[in-house]
């Protein structure tokens, strides 16, 4: 057999080429991982990795899902027994041995979430058998802005000074993640508010019934219908309006005085109104449309399926350093479980204006500014708003 010969010397070659192909491979390997450098080098890299890996659980706030899986990461992290994350209501996650001192930990935590301050807690001070084992305990404060949200709780047989800062740097990196999470939240907030704010600018149900209330007129009283279509373009002009993200509330005032005449032209005496305005706050900044739909709450939702009249109070005083605005209807009210369920974004419901408002405040003012809401089944409904009078930079 002639060809033999060559047919080795050929799977030889193969032989040796596929050998210098695995060893480039490892050769490469090994020199990226000597690439790193020092143990110290390595230390670092290990630390970062384990802190991207824990950030993307953390990426939608503190939430029980989110705070189990970074535990995890997060105790090899500080090398100890046992790593805990809590909010300010209860314990989110606990990875780690001590389990019996997880009942224990809010009570633990109480005077670090009210002062936010780290506590080193000794054997002793825990209040729990630990079964003859020494056991301390680093609680750090999770601070978002000016508030504590949670803690981060390190168990270890003790507690040096490494684990202690060590455990405050872990909770101040997991605050950073919080704030990162909310700021998120705030932008989703917002640009929902802003998508909702153009969408309901204007209620299309509002439009169908103020055009069959003018036509009702346009026989039986031509002048009383010409009236109202002055009114009905005054107010689509300033809902349609495309400048400017504020007004005064004198404006938005002018703007509920429109929208109640039309109304009353299809509720007639079923819809009663009275206004107490102090004038001293008439020129304060207010978001655009921020009170029309309040208004148009109260009717649609409060006295249109009220048998009867109804009632609506609007009121705006000087309170000191705010303008504070009530809405008032004697109406059908609503169920406050459902309605908080809605402003917090859990449903969709019939007051998605009210949602809208409320956001917007929030984003605008803080969350201290949000609608004040007051309601029942068959109580009727007072909502409450109240905006700084001085606005620097917010133009109307």
């Amino acid at each position: 057999m002639p060809d033999s010969p060559l047919l080795t010397a050929a799977a030889i070659a193969v032989i040796v080429l596929a050998i210098a192909v695995v060893v480039g491979v490892g050769f490469k390997v090994l020199r990226s991982f000597r690439d790193l450098g020092t143990d110290a080098e390595r230390a670092t890299y290990n630390t970062l990795h384990a802190a991207s890996r824990a950030g993307q659980h953390l990426r939608t706030g503190l939430n029980p899902t989110g705070a189990a899986k970074a535990s995890r990461q997060l105790r090899n992290l500080l090398g100890c027994d046992a790593l805990a994350i809590t909010d300010t209501a209860g314990v989110l996650a606990w990875d780690g041995a001590a389990e019996e001192l997880k009942p224990l930990l809010m009570g633990l935590a109480a005077d670090v979430l009210t002062g936010g301050r780290t506590a080193v807690l000794q054997t002793r001070d825990l209040g729990a058998d630990l079964t003859s084992r020494s056991l301390a305990a680093v609680i750090a404060p999770v601070r978002a802005g000016s508030r504590v949200v949670g803690v981060v709780a390190a168990f270890a047989p003790s507690a040096g000074a490494g684990l202690v800062r060590a455990t405050s740097e872990v909770a101040d990196w997991v605050a950073v993640q919080v704030e990162l999470a909310e700021l998120d939240a705030s932008r989703t907030l917002l640009m929902e508010a802003e998508v909702r704010a153009l969408r309901a600018q204007i209620s299309p149900h509002f439009i169908y019934n103020s055009l069959n209330a003018i036509a009702s007129f346009i026989n039986t009283d031509p002048q009383r219908a010409r009236e109202l279509v002055v009114e009905f373009a005054d107010f689509t002009r300033y809902s349609f309006r495309r400048h400017g993200d504020f007004t005064t509330l004198a404006e938005e005032l002018r703007c509920i005085d429109r929208y109640l005449l039309l109304e009353r032209a299809r509720f007639g005496e079923r819809v009663q109104v009275s206004l107490r305005i102090a004038p001293e706050v008439l020129s304060t900044v207010i978001p655009f449309l921020s009170l029309q739909p309040l208004v148009e709450n109260a009717v649609r939702h409060g006295l249109e399926a009220k048998e009867g009249a109804g009632h609506i109070t609007i009121t705006a005083n000087d309170s000191g350093a705010f303008a504070e605005v009530t809405i008032e209807d004697d109406g059908v009210g609503m169920d406050p479980a459902e309605l908080q369920s809605m402003l917090a974004g859990h449903r969709d419901g019939d007051h998605v204006g009210l949602r809208n408002v409320d956001a917007r405040l929030r984003q605008v003012y803080g969350d201290q500014h949000g609608l004040v809401i007051e309601t029942a089944p068959g109580e009727g409904t007072l909502i409450t708003m109240r905006v700084p009078k001085s606005q620097p930079g917010h133009d109307a």
